[in-house]
């Protein structure tokens, strides 16, 4: 008897005839999407981010999708070290055994019962989280994954001890981390993870908790990036208003001026509970620290591979700057206007026009990436210059780099001793007019410029006078 073919070619025609609407508009949207993510994906290769995520975040079954996400940054080359929480996992332990749970300045005490308590919980975490790295179901992000993971006595931890009176027992501060150890893992390809626990040197356990574990391991890698999967979304721009905007990136003079109006935090809920670690970390060489909530599916992706990101970002200066171009940033200009030059908005101009022309631009870097940018071409002999190749990454539109890269433009161009500035358009002519522009004819262009209009593309030409009548 034959086998039957699974699909007859008639089949197959079918299938692909009846392709649902999404099938067709999925490549339009993907294939877009993952080549703005690129240059982030090249910033970020080889670089080290501490991950702390909060027992919360554990507890409300967030742990196999957050597991997911970072085993996508391992597979794209970043080191990471993972430090878990455990707090609720330790109040449900102590509950079973009959005991309360007692808090002084926001830190557990731990007596005996609530040491037993802490080891059993980061025991059970840790198998649950090697687990959930081991995962590699077909269909899955974990398909074809392999996430080394290495735990280990990385920590050495001192006592909290009396504070105001109260005896905090078994509660502990890292005193150090073995760096090294940890560095030749990460370099090794495996992922490191720590659980709050330390040792003094005399073999003495002590109970830390994840925040000072993922600063103190941060600050010793110089990390850089130091990330809190948290219970908050971020730090609110108007701590006033509960609904109000969460402030995407602080400064850290900011943050530190935040903090001195706050009260002393004393669950992780408070705003000034993750900041003040933040703020520790940026402050002893850190680049960027993060809050995010791990309540928003994807945060981790979102914060790394977007620009805007979903939560708070603490950094030591604003990390978008606007500067003059210089020969490595040419790759970046030309990435950036390709796809404006594609649909006709901007005139193509070849790498090594770039090249030659690169003094003339100004850039608004994010990050290390390129997200804006503008020339200008002076005309010396007739007193003015031509304003070219005003870009804004569609990423980053609406939040004023457009408006900034033609403010330093006329100040560049005031500075040479032009008098006007002109600039020649197809699109976005009423965007120039309501910028103090105003249209002229294609005749009144400086005679080297006319000699290199293009009339079959039939630009607007508008000025803008940089001195008083």
């Amino acid at each position: 008897m034959l086998r039957q073919r699974p699909h007859s070619v008639n089949d197959t025609d079918v299938t692909r005839h009846n392709r649902s609407p999404m099938s067709l508009v999925f490549p339009h949207t993907f294939v877009p999407w993952f080549r703005a993510v690129a240059p982030y994906i090249h910033a970020y290769r080889g670089k080290t981010f501490v991950v702390a995520l909060a027992g919360e975040a554990i507890a409300a079954g967030k742990l196999n999708t957050f597991v997911q996400d970072l085993s996508i940054l391992h597979a794209m080359g970043l080191k990471l070290v993972l430090v878990h929480g455990f707090r609720p996992q330790v109040t449900e332990q102590l509950a079973a055994k009959g005991h309360v749970s007692r808090y002084a300045r926001g830190i557990r005490i731990t007596d005996p019962v609530a040491l037993d308590a802490a080891q059993e919980a980061a025991g059970q975490l840790r198998f649950e989280i090697e687990a959930a790295f081991s995962q590699g179901l077909p269909n899955t992000p974990m398909a074809n994954s392999t996430v080394r993971v290495v735990s280990g006595n990385f920590l050495t931890a001192r006592p909290v001890g009396i504070v105001d009176g109260v005896d905090f027992m078994n509660s502990g501060l890292v005193r150090r981390v073995d760096q090294f150890a940890i560095r030749r893992a990460i370099e090794s390809g495996a992922l490191v993870l720590l659980s709050p626990f330390g040792f003094s040197p005399t073999g003495e356990a002590f109970n830390l908790t994840m925040e000072d574990v993922a600063t103190a391991t941060a600050v010793a890698l110089q990390a850089d990036k130091l990330v809190f999967m948290t219970e908050i979304a971020g730090i609110r721009e108007n701590q006033d208003d509960p609904e109000s905007a969460i402030d995407t990136e602080m400064a850290l003079a900011d943050a530190r001026r935040l903090l001195e109006t706050l009260p002393t935090p004393t669950q992780p809920s408070d705003t000034a509970f993750y900041l003040r670690y933040c703020v520790k970390a940026c402050e002893s060489g850190v680049e960027r620290s993060h809050i995010l909530p791990y309540a928003t599916d994807g945060a981790l992706l979102l914060e790394v591979f977007t620009h805007d990101g979903v939560g708070t970002m603490v950094v030591d200066e604003k990390l978008e700057s606007l500067r003059e171009a210089g020969s490595d940033d040419v790759g970046g200009i030309l990435q950036l206007i390709e796809p404006f030059e594609r649909d006709g908005t901007l005139v193509r101009r070849e790498r090594k026009e770039i090249e030659r022309d690169i003094e003339y631009y100004s850039v608004v870097e994010h990050d290390g990436i390129i997200f804006g940018c503008a020339a200008l071409y002076p005309y010396p002999e007739a007193r003015t210059a031509e304003m070219a190749a005003l870009t804004v990454s569609p990423l980053s539109q609406g939040q004023g780099d457009g408006e900034r890269l033609l403010k330093r433009i006329e100040q560049r161009a005031r500075a040479a001793g032009h008098e006007s500035l002109f600039v020649l358009t197809t699109r976005t002519m009423h965007w120039f007019i309501k910028r103090g522009f105003v249209p002229v004819d294609p005749e009144w262009l400086p005679e080297a410029r006319k000699r290199k209009y293009n009339w079959d593309r039939r630009s607007q030409v508008l000025v803008k006078r940089l001195i008083s009548a």
